[in-house]
């Protein structure tokens, strides 16, 4: 009997495999995982991008009993394209090389601490509590307090260690986008002459964007215990305050990554803080969103998955991921009276929005 063009048996084989392979995608993330732990990427990296087995063993820590594993562990890698595979001529051991994704892991442009954060227990162990957390109603806790007994907020402002895996992953993340998008569309930084990065962590986007304009004097908002962490000699100022409150007045409100992590009423709270604190339109004043807006940019499948994957990433702290019209109804909400989509940042999105 047939199905589809093809004999019910092979579909159901196919179809088990498609079950196998998403079943398994975890490995692939903890594969991923195991190269930071190890820094296998920085031990290719020092043979100049390519390097056989023996000479990544040579820069690693690990038991020589454990060699033949590792050889495995990098098949895993190089089929999901982190690392690629060589094979020597003659006899010669195969070489494995670094790809696009794995020099994002070396360099000054690194995103490990970002992906060693994702992929921390303390981050990863919520989602497997995802279908308990479902069955209650809301209002209730978010995954990560369902699972913790406590809010990541609360967590990363008593455990230094969290707090430090945090800022660590949102200063690498700031400074690979934000760099970008200084390159991509600087003209959305032209012409202000001052701005404040609203829960800006260590102020790495604002680092960024001072460099790139000197004339713009740069300030971060953020809670009292990271800007006490803040790097000393830059040109940046640092405000202690709760962007629910108020926001230190400048030419412009900048949010990377802020928004997506609270529900509509407590952004129209945090968009109503930066339009009091911001001049009006005629005079330059502006809110910078640099965040994904689902359905905007390329349309393949591969950016519809991430989007997709980032709104349930987000349900961690019951945040959510917007399309333009749920952006827009919030801008609206908080007093705003136009806004400009600039889809130039990959996956992500810059949004001017304009009192």
């Amino acid at each position: 009997m047939a199905l589809n063009g093809q004999s019910t048996d092979q579909a159901l084989l196919d179809a088990e495999q498609e079950l196998w392979t998403t079943s398994f995608s975890y490995i692939k993330s903890m594969a991923l995982k195991s190269a930071l732990d190890l820094r296998l990427a920085d031990a290719i990296d020092h043979y100049g991008g390519a390097a056989t087995l023996s000479q990544i063993v040579a820069r690693v820590t690990l038991h020589p009993s454990k060699i033949p594993c590792l050889r495995r562990l990098m098949r895993v890698l190089t089929l999901s394209s982190v690392f690629t595979v060589q094979q020597a001529a003659g006899a010669g051991d195969p070489l494995y090389a670094l790809t696009p994704v794995s020099r994002l892991l070396v360099g000054s442009r690194s995103s490990a601490s970002l992906m060693a954060c994702v992929l921390n227990p303390v981050l990863v162990t919520p989602f497997l509590q995802i279908g308990a957390w479902l069955q209650h109603a809301l209002p209730s806790p978010c995954i990560f307090e369902h699972t913790h007994g406590e809010g990541i907020w609360k967590m990363a402002g008593k455990d230094a260690a969290v707090d430090s895996l945090i800022n660590n992953a949102l200063a690498s993340d700031s400074h690979f986008i934000v760099d970008i998008a200084v390159k991509e569309a600087g003209d959305v930084f032209r012409g202000l002459s001052s701005l404040v990065d609203i829960g800006g962590g260590l102020g790495e986007a604002a680092q960024v964007i001072s460099e790139a304009f000197p004339h713009v004097e740069c300030s971060v908002l953020d809670l009292e215990h990271v800007v006490s962490n803040a790097p000393a000699g830059t040109n940046v100022k640092y405000v202690a305050g709760n962007m629910f409150e108020s926001v230190p007045p400048a030419n412009a409100a900048f949010l990377k990554s802020v928004l997506h992590d609270w529900d509509d009423e407590k952004c129209v709270k945090i968009l109503e803080s930066c339009r009091k604190a911001i001049p009006p339109r005629e005079v330059g004043g502006k809110v910078i969103i640099i965040d994904i807006v689902v359905g905007a940019g390329l349309g393949d499948n591969k950016h519809k998955e991430v989007h997709a994957l980032f709104d349930m990433y987000i349900m961690l702290i019951n945040g959510i991921e917007r399309d333009e019209q749920e952006w827009s109804k919030i801008f609206l909400e908080a007093g705003f009276s136009d806004y400009k989509i600039t889809p130039v940042l990959g996956f992500r999105s810059i949004i001017e929005v304009y009192p």
